[in-house]
């Protein structure tokens, strides 16, 4: 057994600062020549539609297909993955769906609804709330297979009133996972696509004479993915451009070191870029999280992933105090934070930037992944200081309501023309004093 390599840091050693951003710092930059080759398939799915995407599938997933129409699975097709898959799964699928479904109902309710009011002259204003018409949601394949990111995705929007959820999972050399498809299945999804990469996107984006055009495009992807994303916004829109997985655990001291380690494991396993780090005012507790790390890594199956992920980015910190580590992790912005205290709603007044925030010993930051109900797709790379969780906002748009009664007009139209004018735009000015009483 050889000892985990984790930086060890000191909020009050001097150079404290520098060791902290070195730990913080991650290039978002995509490289030059993904850049040129994505710009390069979007152009010529654009250009070629199917015959385009086609192509690609073929020649990056190992594919064989010559039509869309080997590509696209019929809804026959995923309830036969779904029961093909075994009870437990069944159950645990439908169970998860339950929690994210009931969950996503409650924020309709608490923000999705339209509302309206009259001023004292009769001027009605408000909001009208709509969903959007039709989504793509983009789910990983290949190293593996994410049933719960179909579930995640394609819920709320299902929830918040999407008409059309298309789905696009790419299965090279044909390979389909079964739970992937009973996800669908289970989720609603409307149509699916056995295409990925930025081909997909660009399907999804432009519309091909099988592939439907979408509204937006959520779901997460490798760097081609993500750049396709970037590249496609304004002609839909997108959820976020994620960055690699994050934990940040604050911890006094009373949780099992087993736990805490397991859960920096959690997410190290994810990929190599993944970041794992523990705030603490303990430093004996350190040491026994530093002990379970290296005693426990070795039965893990991703043990190198793990391994090069805490080494190259993860961090035990020791901190004066919780406060401290509460004001370190508003820094920080984590995508997932667990506050792993006996008291942990002492702590969470004082936490205002992480993706989601996971309170008490027993709320490992992987039944949020999974079942717990809120969506696991999050905000990374310090975004959650002004980013959301994916949620039903993302899949509606909001119109403003607008109807001024002739009393209102009288005074409203006073005030425009006035600001009209003042901005040299004679056109609105006089446009509001037509309606004005002569």
């Amino acid at each position: 057994m050889s000892s985990v390599a984790l930086r060890h840091l000191n909020t009050a050693a001097p150079d404290f600062e520098a060791e902290f951003q070195r730990v913080l710092h991650w290039s978002a930059e995509t490289d030059h020549a993904i850049e040129e080759r994505v710009a390069a398939i979007l152009k010529d799915v654009q250009r070629r539609g199917d015959a385009a995407v086609i192509e690609y599938t073929n020649r990056f997933d190992g594919m064989q297909a010559e039509s869309m129409t080997a590509l696209e699975l019929t809804r026959e097709e995923l309830k036969a993955a779904f029961e093909a898959i075994t009870p437990a799964q069944r159950n645990a699928l439908e169970a998860a769906a339950k929690r994210v479904r009931s969950y996503h109902e409650r924020q309709l309710q608490a923000c999705g609804l339209s509302w309206q009011y009259r001023d004292e002259d009769g001027t009605l204003l408000g909001q009208k709330v709509t969903p959007l018409d039709r989504v793509g949601i983009y789910v990983p394949g290949g190293k593996a297979a994410y049933p719960s990111s179909v579930l995640m995705n394609a819920i709320p929007a299902q929830v918040a009133g999407v008409g059309e959820i298309i789905m696009v999972v790419p299965t090279p050399k044909g390979e389909k996972n079964a739970l992937v498809l009973a996800a669908a299945h289970v989720a609603g999804v409307s149509r699916v696509f056995t295409i990925g990469g930025a081909q997909a996107v660009g399907a999804l984006a432009y519309g091909t004479a099988t592939v439907p055009r979408v509204d937006k495009v959520t779901g997460p992807g490798n760097a081609y993915v993500a750049s396709a994303k970037r590249r496609v916004f304004g002609q839909v829109g997108i959820d976020m451009i994620a960055g690699p997985s994050e934990i940040l655990v604050l911890a006094d001291g009373t949780t099992p070191p087993d736990w805490v380690a397991m859960d920096l494991f959690s997410q190290a396993e994810h990929d190599e870029l993944a970041q794992s780090i523990l705030l603490c005012p303990d430093a004996d507790y350190i040491a026994k999280v530093q002990a379970a790390i290296d005693r426990l890594i070795d039965a893990m199956p991703r043990r190198d992933v793990i391994r090069a992920s805490l080494e190259g980015r993860g961090a035990l910190i020791l901190t004066r105090d919780m406060d401290e580590a509460c004001a370190i992790s508003n820094r920080i912005a984590p995508e997932h934070l667990e506050v792993s205290s006996s008291d942990p709603h002492r702590w969470e007044p004082l936490l205002r930037h992480a993706g989601a925030i996971f309170l008490g010993a027993y709320t490992s930051e992987s039944l949020g992944d999974y079942c717990a109900g809120p969506n696991h797709v999050l905000p990374t790379s310090g975004t959650a200081r002004f980013s959301s969780p994916l949620g039903v906002y993302d899949f509606q748009k909001r119109s403003s309501l607008i109807e001024v009664s002739e009393q209102g007009a009288q005074t409203l139209g006073v005030i425009a023309a006035e600001l009209a004018y003042g901005e040299g735009l004679q056109a609105h000015a006089q446009a509001a004093e037509f309606r004005l009483k002569r």
